[in-house]
């Protein structure tokens, strides 16, 4: 197979990765082109212990490092930036190997042993420098949560986690009827739901009637995640699997607040 033919698949991925790194598509199309063309030339090879994937994000970077990294976001004031635009620019406010950290997991997907191959580090520099991206988000999303979980002490969990992010818990509702109530009264910022209700109701139809009324980023957090799988609306982002990690749930949090639209929009 081609050098070419083995990476067309992930070319899409990488002109995103580099678009959200540099703030600018011409930009970050500039480095990957430059990347092809060291490996076409010889000059890098991929490395053959590595996943084509990882292997080229690999030869990405090392060509962003010999540049000298000087990877800057281009102002646009043109009308109808929008939202992605405004996440570019606070991407860019984040420390640039915590930036490149957090996109390599957050937005491609690669696991943080993934990531250190990547970047040329170690496991536990991932994880401090995705906890380092983590707090800045955080600090900066801030938001108003609802949570829609009917066991008391998983509720009481979930809502330090919330807190302890520097979140505010608006209400926590056990039923359907209780979620579409709290949201009348108050729009949150953020869902958290889990799927079997205490009266027999389903979260999934109480997150349907939520997004009937508004824009907001939900996070299923289940025993049931088969019952979310089936390609209807609403298709989780972001879907934890109960019993649950906390820095799972964190990490969660501060991902679906950072790239949803409306979020994007509001802190602009």
């Amino acid at each position: 197979m081609s050098l070419l033919a083995r990476l067309a698949p992930h070319l899409p991925y990488i002109r995103r990765y580099a678009r959200a790194l540099t703030g600018d598509q011409s930009t970050g199309d500039h480095y990957v082109r430059v990347a092809l063309e060291a490996l076409a030339a010889g000059e890098r090879s991929l490395d053959a212990d590595l996943s084509p994937r990882v292997a080229l994000y690999r030869v990405f970077h090392a060509i962003w490092l010999s540049s000298g990294a000087q990877l800057e976001a281009r102002r646009d004031d043109s009308p109808g930036s929008g939202a992605a635009d405004d996440a570019a620019q606070r991407l860019m406010r984040i420390a640039p190997r915590s930036r490149q950290a957090f996109l390599l997991t957050a937005l491609e997907g690669f696991t943080p042993t993934e990531a250190a191959q990547i970047l040329d580090c170690d496991f536990g520099e991932v994880e401090r420098l995705i906890a380092d991206a983590q707090a800045e988000i955080d600090a900066e999303l801030a938001t108003e949560v609802l949570i829609i979980e009917d066991e008391p002490v998983i509720a009481a969990d979930i809502e330090a986690l919330v807190r302890e992010l520097g979140h505010e818990v608006t209400d926590i509702a056990a039923t359907r009827g209780e979620a579409v109530d709290a949201v009348a009264r108050r729009t949150p910022g953020l869902v958290l739901a889990d799927i079997q209700l205490a009266d027999g109701s389903s979260g999934i139809d109480a997150v349907k009637d939520i997004l009937g009324r508004m824009d907001v980023p939900v996070i299923f957090i289940t025993a049931f995640p088969e019952r979310l799988l089936t390609g209807e609306r609403p298709e989780p982002t972001f879907l934890i699997t109960k019993p649950f990690q906390p820095e799972t749930v964190k990490a969660a949090i501060g991902q679906a607040l950072f790239f949803h639209p409306r979020r994007a929009r509001k802190a602009a």
